[in-house]
């Protein structure tokens, strides 16, 4: 095998003729001689005169056998298996489960919110009524936080694991097998859904269970040893172990644990706001002037050092739309998400500050959640500038840099709604100060970024979890309490999809057998 690069305009495709030739050159063999040409790779190159696609690609002699990026799953039938309880639904618990199957567990699976198809009724609620279910929004429910923002699959570090293992099986229940060689993958929040269901489905086809509308309250222990779970419907549910995948936004779990006084600890997050700008001034910053309606939408990853503190952007949706996360009434939180296309006309990123406990002293008192104290602090005050009803306070780019409030607004993606506020009243001066540096950093980076046309609106405060379930770091277990593996965001081990996922397999992975 030998591996080797070829490269190709942004509209015309690749043909298999010009691969086997360049195949053949890598191996200085005649054409004839090469057996098979696998795509490994594609990324998108537009740095130079031409917008390109770069291929990375292994060629195989006829004699030679194709190794495949694409994993398997055995899957067994798991009705008898010894019962293992999933706390949550997102990707690190869903990803959990069919490991938990190959390995002949029976995963029993918790979600306090709804079913995917369900859950869609709450969020036009939010939307539209400005209605929050506090365990069925953008952040609870089948699938997590991850299933209505995007489903971006950028993860690409193999410390955590095979992400092939969670690609594959994305790939088999239905998302489009370009996933496995693109350097951005995504599949975008009309087909996440889909796919959920599918994963539901064949994980009950198998044996295990589902139970929605199911929120954990308490665990069951016999001494340090957890043995079940109790639920707020007066249900219990034992087994041989607990998996705590409950997503970062899971409050109810972290004070849990600090009045049970089991170990958790305060971690560092980032805190900012979202910002909006026309997808086509991206576009046009992004392809140098060049963008043409077959290229794919422009996206940007922007980072900067601003006084020890990192300034960097998060969950960047090209082609999306703003959301409202919120999950509970008189908190305002905002999230991005983008459907497979990525045809809307706007693009928008969280610009966010890494905030550490000693940023925030006068959160001392809270110990070990005060960063989680001052993340929805900061949620109520974003929730009343912008006047109830979960509408943004938000600020023109140009009028938050010169500390202005903004005479108008420009048109938003937001469907419920934006007034004019003080962004520099709601957010910590440690964070606006960053902000404001940062932006003419950005700048510099995508000359036209600083614009009028750019809309900051406040706040976004879940960008990961701010408080950790500590566990030992070869068995995975809590540190204290026996026979619970916390993994995910939720347990503040993970970021995005795919890291989650893995968290998630590595748990299910670590369960003794005996």
């Amino acid at each position: 095998m030998r591996e080797f690069e070829i490269t190709s305009p942004v509209n015309i495709e690749l043909t298999q003729k010009e691969l086997v030739d360049a195949a053949a050159r890598s191996m200085g063999v005649a054409p004839k001689a090469v057996g098979e040409v696998v795509i490994v790779r594609r990324s998108l190159d537009a740095r130079g005169k031409d917008i390109i696609y770069r291929f990375r690609a292994e060629s195989y002699l006829s004699s030679e056998k194709v190794s495949s990026r694409f994993r398997k799953i055995d899957y067994k039938n798991v009705d008898n298996g010894e019962p293992v309880i999933i706390v949550g639904a997102g990707p690190a618990g869903l990803f959990a489960s069919p490991k938990l199957i190959e390995r002949g567990f029976k995963p029993i699976i918790l979600e306090r919110g709804k079913n995917v198809h369900e859950r869609k009724f709450d969020l036009a609620k939010l939307n539209r009524e400005q209605i929050v279910n506090p365990d069925s929004n953008y952040c609870f429910g089948e699938g997590g936080a991850g299933t209505f923002s995007d489903g971006k699959l950028y993860t690409r570090s193999s410390k955590r694991g095979d992400i092939y293992e969670v690609l594959s099986q994305f790939v088999t229940f239905g998302a489009d097998p370009q996933i496995m060689i693109d350097a951005h993958p995504h599949i975008g929040s009309d087909n996440l859904p889909r796919i959920i269901e599918n994963i539901r489905v064949h994980i009950i086809e198998h044996g295990g269970e589902y139970h929605f509308e199911t929120k954990v309250v308490d665990l069951i222990l016999n001494g340090e040893t957890v043995t079940g779970v109790k639920c707020s419907n007066g249900k219990e549910y034992r087994g041989k172990a607990i998996i705590l995948a409950t997503g970062h936004s899971a409050r109810d779990i972290y004070r849990l644990f600090a009045d049970r006084g089991w170990p958790v600890e305060a971690k560092g997050f980032a805190m900012g706001v979202r910002v909006e700008h026309p997808q086509s001034l991206i576009n046009r910053i992004q392809y140098h002037g060049k963008y043409q309606p077959y290229m794919p939408t422009a996206e940007y990853n922007l980072v900067s050092q601003i006084e020890n503190r990192g300034v960097f952007s998060f969950c960047m949706c090209p082609g999306g739309v703003l959301v409202p996360a919120s999950t509970l009434q008189g908190e305002l939180v905002l999230n991005g998400m983008s459907n497979s296309q990525r045809s809307s006309k706007w693009a928008n990123a969280g610009i966010v500050v890494s905030v550490e406990p000693g940023d925030i002293p006068e959160y001392k008192r809270f110990g070990l959640l005060a960063q989680l104290e001052f993340q929805s602090a900061m949620e109520r005050a974003a929730f009343d500038f912008g006047g109830g009803n979960i509408v943004a306070p938000a600020q023109r780019m140009t009028d938050f840099l010169k500390g202005r409030v903004s005479a108008d607004l420009p048109q938003s993606s937001y469907i419920p709604g934006t007034t004019s506020a003080p962004l520099d009243e709601i957010l910590p001066k440690f964070i606006t100060s960053r902000l404001k540096q940062a932006i003419l950093v950005f700048d510099k980076k995508m000359h036209g970024y600083l614009t009028s046309d750019a809309l900051m609106l406040a706040v976004e405060s879940r960008t990961s979890s701010p408080v950790r379930i500590p566990r030992d770091s070869q068995t995975l277990e809590h540190l204290l309490l026996k026979n619970l593996y916390p993994c995910g965001e939720g347990a503040g081990y993970a970021g995005g999809i795919v890291s989650s996922a893995l968290d998630g397999i590595n748990a299910a992975s670590c369960l003794n057998t005996s």
